[in-house]
C-alpha cells in the first residue's frame, strides 16, 4: 500500500508570502524560533521572543527527575517499562492529587504507554488511591468517547466550583497542574518520519537529533501551556523526566516558561516537588493587585512602548 506525505512545510505557506508584503507569525510555542525560517524557507526581517506580561509570578514550572525513593524517572525506551518508574509516576500523581485543588491534567508520550501505565496503576492499587482524591477521566483514540470524557470532566468541576468551565484549555479551576509524563518524541521507526528526517537533512541541513528534540519540546510546551490562559490565572507544570534537566533539551522550551523555571526547580524529587507545590499554592491564595500597580509591572504596552520596540528591532535587523 502506497502513502503520500508532504515533507516540505514551506509549500503550504508559500502562497501567503507571495500574496502579502508583510506577514506576522506568532505563537506561544515557536521555540527555538531560528529553526522555523529554515523549515518554512523564508528570511525574517524581525525575529523576537518575549516573556509573558504578568502581574505576579503565577506560573510554576518544575523539572522532576526522580521519585521519592530517589530512583530516576524517564520514558526512555529502556526505562519506560521499569516498574520503579511506573510506580514513581503513580506516586507523583497521587501526592499531587492530595494537595492540588481543582483539576489536574496529565499528558503521556503515547496512547499505548498511557494504557500500559494506567493498567499497572490499577493492578497495584495506585489508581484506587488517586480516585479517593479526584475523579479520573481518561482520553481514548475514539473521538466520541473523548468528547464525552471532557464534557463530564467539565461537569464535575462545574458541580464542585459552581461556575462554568471554559472549553478544553484547562484554564482556571479546570487545570491547576499539568504533568507531562516523559518527553514526547516521535516514533523514530516510522517510515514517514524517517523519510522526512532524510529530506530535512539533505535539503535544509537540519540534523535528525535537532529536529526530533525541537518537535518533542514543542509538543511538551503545547501540553503544559494549557494550564494558564489569562493574566488572572495561575498554575503549575511538572516535566517528569530526567532528560528535561539537560540544558540541550530544556533550552528548547519557550522563553515564557524558561523565565519562570528557577534553578531550584530543575532537579526535584517527588517530595521536593510536593513542597514546592504547597508553597506556590499558598502564595497564590494571597490577595494581590490585579492591575499590577503595586508591583510596578506593566501588563499592557502603550503606543510608545510598541514604537520603541519596533524601532529597536528594525535597527538590529540592519546589522
Amino acid at each position: 500500500m502506497s502513502q503520500l506525505c508532504c515533507h516540505d512545510a514551506s509549500l503550504a505557506i508559500r502562497p501567503v508570502f507571495e500574496r502579502f508584503q508583510s506577514v506576522v507569525i506568532t505563537s506561544g510555542t515557536l521555540s527555538p524560533i531560528d529553526l522555523y525560517p529554515r523549515l518554512l524557507n523564508f528570511n525574517p526581517v524581525v525575529s523576537r521572543s518575549f516573556t509573558m506580561s504578568l502581574t505576579r509570578d503565577c506560573i510554576c514550572p518544575m523539572v522532576l527527575t526522580r521519585g521519592s525513593d530517589q530512583l530516576p524517572v524517564s520514558t526512555k525506551f529502556d526505562m519506560r517499562s521499569d516498574l520503579g518508574v511506573v510506580r514513581n509516576y503513580g506516586r507523583l500523581l497521587l501526592e499531587m492529587a492530595s494537595v492540588v485543588p481543582d483539576g489536574i491534567v496529565c499528558f503521556f508520550v503515547s496512547y499505548s504507554y498511557m494504557d500500559g501505565i494506567v493498567n499497572t496503576w490499577n493492578e497495584t492499587g495506585i489508581l484506587k488511591e488517586i480516585m479517593q482524591h479526584k475523579l479520573v477521566f481518561i482520553e481514548t483514540q475514539d473521538v466520541v468517547e473523548t468528547t464525552l470524557a471532557l464534557d463530564n470532566y467539565r461537569k464535575a468541576l462545574l458541580i464542585s466550583r459552581g461556575k462554568v468551565a471554559e472549553g478544553i484549555d484547562f484554564d482556571r479551576h479546570c487545570g491547576r497542574l499539568v504533568i507531562m509524563f516523559g518527553v514526547p518524541f516521535q516514533y523514530t521507526l516510522s517510515k514517514i518520519l524517517l523519510a522526512r528526517l532524510e529530506y530535512l537533512r539533505d535539503t535544509f541541513q537540519i540534523k535528525e537529533g535537532d529536529f526530533l528534540t525541537f518537535d518533542a519540546l514543542r509538543q511538551a510546551a503545547q501540553c503544559v501551556g494549557r494550564v494558564i490562559r489569562s493574566k488572572a490565572d495561575y498554575g503549575m507544570m511538572i516535566f517528569a523526566d530526567k532528560r528535561y534537566s539537560r540544558h540541550d533539551k530544556r533550552s528548547k522550551l519557550p522563553s515564557w516558561i524558561l523565565s519562570h523555571l528557577h534553578d531550584a526547580h530543575l532537579n526535584l524529587s517527588t517530595d521536593m516537588a510536593l513542597h514546592t507545590a504547597r508553597e506556590f499554592l499558598r502564595k497564590m491564595a494571597q490577595p494581590y493587585d490585579k492591575t499590577g500597580g503595586s508591583t510596578g509591572r506593566k501588563t499592557l504596552m502603550s503606543q510608545e512602548d510598541l514604537e520603541k520596540m519596533v524601532e529597536g528591532s528594525l535597527v538590529d535587523s540592519l546589522f
